[in-house]
């Protein structure tokens, strides 16, 4: 059995956090603008889904 790998705090959080901060940018893009900001919003929504199917095809098991 192989032992997990140590990491800092910061290492664990730093990836949800962002994809927080885009959900947030995403959502207030959304509600205040049109035209570009629904590109935005759309890119940045997009990320958690994309960072879920990417955990999901390259997970280790």
């Amino acid at each position: 059995m192989q032992r997990p790998r140590s990491r800092s705090t910061g290492a664990i959080f730093v990836v949800p956090l962002l994809l927080a901060v885009a959900s947030m940018i995403g959502l207030v893009a959304a509600l205040l603008g049109d035209g570009v900001a629904d590109i935005v919003s759309w890119v940045a929504l997009g990320l958690p889904v994309a960072a879920v199917v990417w955990a999901m095809r390259f997970r280790r098991g």
